[in-house]
């Protein structure tokens, strides 16, 4: 028989195993239209970003991250369902996220989190496709594309649609007129994690910056007023932005959860051009995107080529780069690894907890987008653009390519920019990717 003194020896370890698995919590920063070289981590010359430096020297930065689409709806669909944009029941903006879905927020919320969608949601605005209704707890924010930073109105409807108010907390609008939407954003986000300190948390903080319009404080636009003026209030709305990011993480810090946070950070597409975010009618030249070809709706890289994060102190520290290719859907599958939470088996993503701190390779063997008419696919540095378009903000740029250049392949580790088209000198690789990606289309729902 055990002895008293080895049963209670034994007592720990019994206890340890039956224990369950830390439950982390979870930290999603997901801004809007920001251009990939457009933060400091990213090489920015003239945009400072201190607090999102600080998460890149303490965290794992993707050089060959994708957003599942170059436009925001589909985009945080696929962010928060794990599947691509078709999949997901959002193949263009304008589209609702179908009741029911097994979205994140429900997935954590059912493990036991508090789960809070604070921000931008631009998946649904009826009962039944709010974000109380996917598995949000707390919501503080819109429901449509964008809203005036200070009036908290959408104005670019009309002549169809009349603008309209919209803010909301939960499931009642609310008024806050005058106040600036980023520190609302931040305010909310923090007292969210102050009312629940006891508990695992999800926080969805869904930055609506740098989206048009151009708004920002005098206090942010001081910090670049050696800026021309577009560059100066796009660059003091990412201010705002990392401020945001800075508050989030001191509130962590103070109550001691910060070692158990994973931070998942990323922009929904690249920068747009569009005149509603210019000057004087023009297009706007404000965003970058840095050494890559096209912008905001575009599927060459400029589109959706993103800068990305992911920190976890509990699990690594230290600055590391992984060049391995990932996209947004494997945000979902990656936070239920890390939460201990089987994903739906529905998923598209791929979990990337092995990939940021174990150095795996990529578990994509090729990745795919449609999007406007376009269609492109990844599969290892090749990429192939069909009816591609750059959205340059030029007459031309807002046309399919033509004639050969309708088919685009490019090797990425060579050409970044895209500015070759290899299509006469591999034309068997062409065959076989476009191949493969009408062989993927065939899958999505029509």
């Amino acid at each position: 028989m055990m002895s008293r003194r080895a049963f209670l020896g034994s007592a720990p370890l019994a206890a340890a195993a039956q224990r369950p698995p830390l439950q982390p919590n979870v930290v999603l920063i997901v801004v809007d239209d920001l251009g990939a070289g457009d933060l400091g981590f990213q090489g920015s010359p003239d945009i400072r970003t201190p607090n999102l430096d600080a998460l890149a020297a303490d965290g794992v930065r993707f050089t060959n991250w994708y957003s599942n689409a170059p436009v925001c709806a589909p985009a945080r669909a696929s962010i928060l369902t794990g599947m691509y944009p078709a999949r997901a029941g959002v193949p263009a903006n304008r589209r609702a996220l179908t009741p029911g879905t097994r979205t994140l927020a429900r997935l954590l919320r059912d493990a036991g989190y508090a789960t809070a969608c604070i921000g931008k949601w631009h998946l649904g605005d009826t009962e039944d496709t709010v974000p109380n209704a996917h598995g949000f707890q707390y919501f503080y924010g819109f429901h449509s594309g964008c809203v005036d930073f200070y009036s908290h109105r959408f104005y670019w409807g009309e002549p169809a649609r009349a603008n309209f108010h919209d803010l909301w907390r939960n499931r009642e609008e609310i008024f806050e007129d005058g106040q600036y939407l980023t520190t609302r954003i931040t305010e909310e986000s923090g007292r969210f994690l102050e009312r629940h300190r006891g508990q695992p948390c999800f926080l969805y903080a869904a930055y609506n910056a740098p989206h048009y319009p151009m708004h920002a404080p005098d206090a942010y636009t001081r910090r670049f007023a050696h800026l021309p003026l577009e560059r100066r209030i796009y660059a003091a709305m990412i201010a705002a932005v990392d401020d945001g990011v800075g508050v989030i993480r001191e509130t962590l810090r103070a109550q001691n959860r910060l070692e158990e946070t994973l931070f998942i950070f990323v922009s929904d597409n690249g920068a747009t051009t569009e005149r509603r975010a210019g000057l004087d009618q023009k297009p706007a030249t404000a965003g970058s995107s840095g050494k890559y070809r096209g912008y905001k709706f575009s599927l060459f890289d400029g589109g959706m080529h993103v800068p990305a994060l992911i920190s976890w102190t509990g699990r690594h520290t230290g600055a590391k780069t992984v060049h391995e290719v990932a996209m947004s859907m494997d945000i979902l599958p990656t936070v239920c690894a890390a939460a201990h939470i089987a994903p739906p088996d529905e998923v598209d993503g791929r979990n990337l907890l092995p990939v940021a701190f174990e150095g795996a390779p990529s578990p994509h063997e090729a990745i795919f987008w449609e999007s406007g008419g376009q269609k492109a696919v990844r599969k290892g540095p090749w990429k192939l653009v069909v009816d591609g378009r750059t959205f340059d903000g030029t007459p031309a740029g807002s046309k399919p390519l033509a004639g050969v250049d309708a088919m685009w392949l490019s090797n990425l580790d060579e050409d970044p920019g895209e500015s070759r088209n290899l299509r006469a000198w591999e034309p068997r690789l062409v065959d076989e990717l476009a191949t493969a990606l009408e062989s993927w289309r065939g899958k999505q729902p029509r």
